[in-house]
């Protein structure tokens, strides 16, 4: 329950903070002795709770690192049902993404959690899974963009499904090399040119 019309109870705010200690108690030990080798009993004792209140807060290992996708993939879908009517599917995807880029993290840690999502195949295979869920809620959003414009039928469908394929394909090819120059470059820019490889392809 939450006290003086939104702020968030004590216990709210205990709960956060204790998620939170967790998530950064996780992030530190898989990215030092590796996602593998790190269990939920020790991250558990170093976080300083019980392996039940992991569990209760994170419903499983994989989800320690890419739990909170669902809620950055409401995000997302939130940020390009805002954009205003004359911006293109395009565009309305763009700022979802750079929406999302910091949305509940330090630079720095978004840069920490996209490598261990790129680089370990457990966490890979659950991001994955999630992201495609975020393209299905994307559709009606992009189609209903596509109609504004004037496309309607399969072909408009179609054209939604590639805009939001290429869109993902983009932002995956931006991460990895973002991840590969250790966050020297910079992640917007590194979409921008993705994209603009894909259009000027003959």
């Amino acid at each position: 329950m939450k006290q003086g019309g939104g702020a968030p109870s004590v216990w709210e705010r205990s709960r956060q903070l204790a998620s939170q200690e967790i998530v950064e108690t996780a992030i530190r030990l898989f990215t030092t002795q590796g996602y593998e080798e790190t269990t939920t009993e020790q991250i558990a004792r170093e976080a300083g709770v019980s392996q039940r209140t992991l569990y209760r807060y994170f419903g499983t290992k994989e989800d320690l690192i890419c739990g909170d996708q669902d809620a950055l993939g409401a995000l997302f879908k939130e940020t390009v049902e805002k954009q205003p009517a004359g911006v293109s599917p395009w565009d309305a995807l763009k700022a979802g993404f750079t929406a999302l880029v910091t949305a509940g993290h330090s630079l720095e840690q978004t840069l920490k959690i996209s490598t261990l999502i790129f680089r370990t195949p457990a966490l890979r295979a659950r991001y994955e899974q999630k992201r495609d869920l975020w393209q299905y809620d994307l559709m009606p959003v992009i189609r209903e963009r596509l109609r504004a414009a004037g496309r309607e039928g399969p072909a408009a469908d179609h054209e939604a499904r590639t805009i939001i394929a290429v869109t993902f394909a983009c932002t995956d090819a931006a991460t990895a090399t973002w991840i590969a120059s250790e966050g020297r470059e910079d992640l917007a820019t590194l979409y921008d040119q993705a994209l603009d490889i894909i259009r000027a392809a003959p």
